[in-house]
């Protein structure tokens, strides 16, 4: 697992966490007192069937929606609305096509009033992180579909966030662009050393590029449990512990 000098940077710690939605005139529980923990630096996948509230928790961690009850904090402080120490990536990258890729990367800093020239000299060096610096001055229609991910993620690491959530940020790329990115992304979580959520319906992605994976159930009296992915990096898909993993997984679910 990835480490930080920095003690208690992107930790988080959930207690208690329940959240539901009215439904035909009645609440339908969503999550349930969840109860776990985030380290520092670490790869957390959340998986489960649909339903289960994945995209849910990760709406709350991001400040998006509040929870009915329970307490959320960051290294020692409540979680309150949006914060400048998180960073969201949908599965759509939602560029401002008016803007260039380096206009669409400095964007976040600009707005909170970094200036132009610092601001630019940061997106430069994300987008080079991602490797598309040969497209800086490129438009949003001008890129592929993994070319626009990529720049998605370097927008949000342009603010240097503690704590990087993403929510399916793959789930629209085809099957090979997919394997590329998910390569990618592990390894700018490693040079980047930021702490790391990421929501999937991908089994084989959950192992892949994480530390630990939180399982939702949708059944809300069975309660979440963590699985330890105990493998070295870079990881082998072919390698049998790996498979193994990934037929745990699958059979939480009832798969094969």
């Amino acid at each position: 697992m990835a480490t930080t000098s920095r003690a208690g940077r992107g930790e988080v710690t959930i207690r208690d966490l329940s959240k539901s939605y009215p439904l035909n005139g009645r609440p339908l529980s969503v999550l349930r007192r969840l109860s776990f923990e985030i380290r520092s630096g670490e790869c957390l996948a959340v998986v489960g069937a649909s339903g289960s509230g994945k995209t849910t928790l990760l709406r709350i961690l991001a400040g998006l929606e509040a929870a009915d009850a329970g307490v959320v904090t960051i290294g020692d402080r409540p979680l309150s609305g949006v914060g400048a120490e998180r960073a969201v990536i949908f599965q759509e990258p939602r560029l401002l096509p008016w803007q260039t890729v380096l206009g669409n990367v400095a964007f976040g800093l600009e707005v909170r009033g970094t200036p132009r020239a610092q601001a630019e000299a940061r997106a430069r060096d994300t987008i080079r992180l991602v490797g598309l610096d040969d497209f800086a001055e490129a438009y949003p229609r001008q890129l592929s579909g993994g070319m626009a991910q990529r720049i998605g993620i370097a927008r949000a690491l342009t603010v240097q966030p503690e704590i990087l959530l993403l929510d399916e940020p793959f789930g629209a790329l085809d099957a090979m662009t997919k394997i590329t990115m998910q390569e990618e992304l592990a390894r700018i979580w490693r040079e980047e050393n930021v702490t790391m959520v990421l929501v999937t319906h991908d089994l084989e992605e959950a192992v892949f590029l994480a530390d630990r994976v939180l399982i939702l159930p949708k059944d809300k009296e069975r309660g979440a449990r963590i699985l330890d992915v105990d493998l070295p990096r870079p990881r082998e898909r072919g390698d049998p512990r790996f498979v193994r993993l990934r037929g745990e997984l699958m059979a939480e679910f009832g798969l094969h």
